[in-house]
């Protein structure tokens, strides 16, 4: 590893650190996952930078707008930030090639499982992937995408994930915090 460059784990949003609520738009209804911040505390603590990676094609479909999400992304920076945990940094993309709002409509480099939002976070925070941990599918090819370990956890749609997606994870743990420990023993 480049000596410049901080290892850091790219972590899905909804359903692997917040609570899974669908088209989340309401920064009042975030709620985080039992143990989720003292998952990111030991992460942290351990040098790793915590960056979040989020495809939210609400904006796309035509059910929030770009501000929510910003407010949502803001009041989950907050409560991690309560319970002494830090969030590096939050990359969202809006985009989603059946929606209905045209300007974001499109296909895309940084929907996940494409790599876009990573290799924002690359040259914006100099940062080096290690890790990818969420709960679906394009979590998973992400981190294959990337050529580094992916841990699919079993909190929001995880446990729905077919037989496929639990065979392209190196590690499948019942939450964050299951991975945060499978991280560390790495």
């Amino acid at each position: 590893m480049d000596a410049t460059r901080k290892k850091a784990i790219f972590l899905d949003r909804d359903g692997t650190i917040i609570v899974e609520k669908g088209f989340l738009s309401e920064p009042d209804a975030v709620e985080l996952i039992p143990g989720a911040a003292d998952a990111l505390k030991k992460l942290a603590a351990a040098g790793f930078l915590i960056v979040v990676v989020s495809n939210q094609s609400g904006v796309a479909r035509g059910l929030f707008d770009e501000n929510s999400v910003r407010a949502v992304n803001a009041r989950i920076v907050e409560l991690f930030a309560r319970a002494d945990a830090k969030i590096d940094a939050i990359y969202y993309c809006p985009h989603y090639p059946d929606g209905v709002v045209p300007e974001y409509a499109i296909t895309c480099d940084c929907r996940k499982p494409a790599t876009g939002m990573v290799e924002k976070a690359i040259a914006e925070l100099r940062a080096e992937p290690a890790f990818v941990v969420g709960d679906r599918r394009s979590d998973i090819e992400l981190g294959k995408n990337l050529g580094v370990p992916t841990i699919l956890v079993l909190t929001g749609y995880g446990a729905e994930q077919p037989r496929d997606v639990r065979d392209m994870a190196e590690f499948i743990g019942g939450s964050i915090i299951e991975a945060a420990e499978w991280i560390l023993r790495k």
